[in-house]
């Protein structure tokens, strides 16, 4: 059973220690960082990468920590929210505990060591989820989503935060593959085809409409394939199957029952000078414009909730986004995270535009909360 206060169940030099650490500043990178610095994946620079990692996580993983105490509506005492800070605890202590990397061999103790914490929080995003799902059986079922505006405040920081982490965690680790694919630097591949990404990530959202509803409608891709920008692919994917995933379900109970052949969800790719743009277009009826500022919020879903109370999560990642509504605020973030957007523009009685905006500059920095 998962401790309640951090002050109860932990000695007082580890709770100060989080404290203080969670207090610190953090340092945020750019794509064009990663790029520059994991291009010479040195002995060397593996070193100072773990130097750096072994100060910035901590810093950013104590953040997590601290604000998981200190939840509004009595969110922090949930039993999968004290799960979730206890796997933070528990890996803010892995990394304090472990010596100062100094040589090549500590850095690879340290790499292995990164490792397990990514394992450890494969479930983060479903465990929270099963939280939020927690506290929604004790809110009166008549509030307004923008009466606990600041549970989604603290979700959308948490998230990004968890992008991040993930992100620094991935990256040092994916450097030390002996055998790196072709224009691939780490998580980042430098000449990453924006059309074929889309086309494997439609072709995945269709697979799931089609084992869920026995038929699918047709998915067509607009845009040049031999077109190239460094991205990180598996970003991408999770974003454009997100919103072909939503598409497709709209047009899908849109032409269940009617006789005519369900229209086509069209995704558009333009490369222009300051950003890749994806367009997923759909014509399955649109969305209330006044249902519209509920869809970036994470109390928000139109579909069945997939999260079973009783479920083992594990470590698993077999767990997908939908039924409880955090495809569309997630994938936002993760637009975000380098600099990019996603807007929704809905016409009711129509259909839905969603507009994914990559930045492909490289430059901004981390959007650290």
């Amino acid at each position: 059973m998962a401790a309640r206060k951090l002050a109860d169940h932990f000695s007082k030099s580890l709770v100060d220690e989080v404290h203080k650490w969670g207090s610190m500043k953090q340092t945020g990178i750019t794509l064009k960082n990663m790029l520059e610095f994991g291009s010479k994946p040195t002995d060397r620079n593996l070193l100072i990468a773990a130097q750096f990692l072994h100060k910035e996580l901590p810093i950013r993983i104590g953040r997590r920590v601290v604000e998981l105490e200190n939840l509004p509506f009595g969110l922090s005492e949930k039993p999968a929210v004290l799960k979730v800070r206890d796997w933070y605890l528990d890996s803010f202590r892995d990394i304090r505990s472990f010596p100062e990397v100094k040589n090549n061999r500590e850095e690879l103790e340290f790499n292995r060591m990164l490792q397990m914490i990514k394992v450890r929080h494969n479930n983060v995003v479903p465990m929270m989820a099963l939280g939020v799902k927690q506290l929604k059986k004790t809110l009166n079922p008549t509030i307004d989503y923008e009466d606990v505006a600041e549970i989604h405040q603290f979700l959308d920081r948490f998230y990004m935060s968890r992008i991040g982490i993930r992100m620094l965690i991935g990256q040092h680790v994916a450097l030390h593959d002996p055998n790196p694919l072709p224009d691939q630097i780490g998580y980042i591949h430098t000449k990453m085809s924006p059309v074929e990404v889309a086309r494997y990530a439609g072709e995945d959202a269709r697979a799931i409409c089609l084992r869920h509803y026995g038929s699918a409608p047709v998915i067509d891709i607009y845009g040049d394939p031999t077109f190239t920008f460094p991205y990180v692919p598996p970003h991408l994917h999770l974003m454009v199957f997100e919103l072909v995933k939503n598409s497709l379900r709209a047009v899908q109970e849109r032409y269940m029952d009617s006789d005519k052949e369900a229209p086509p969800i069209r995704i558009i790719v333009a490369d222009g000078i300051e950003d890749v743009t994806i367009k997923v277009s759909d014509e399955g009826g649109g969305i209330a414009r006044s249902g519209l500022p509920r869809i970036f919020t994470y109390l928000y879903s139109t579909a069945e909730n997939a999260l079973n109370e009783n479920v083992d999560l594990g470590t698993g990642e077999n767990v997908t986004m939908a039924g409880y509504g955090y495809g569309l605020p997630i994938s936002r973030l993760y637009a975000r995270y380098f600099g990019g957007d996603l807007q929704i523009i809905s016409m009711e009685g129509y259909g839905t535009d969603a507009y994914l905006h990559l930045s492909r500059l490289g430059d901004s920095q981390e959007p650290l909360p």
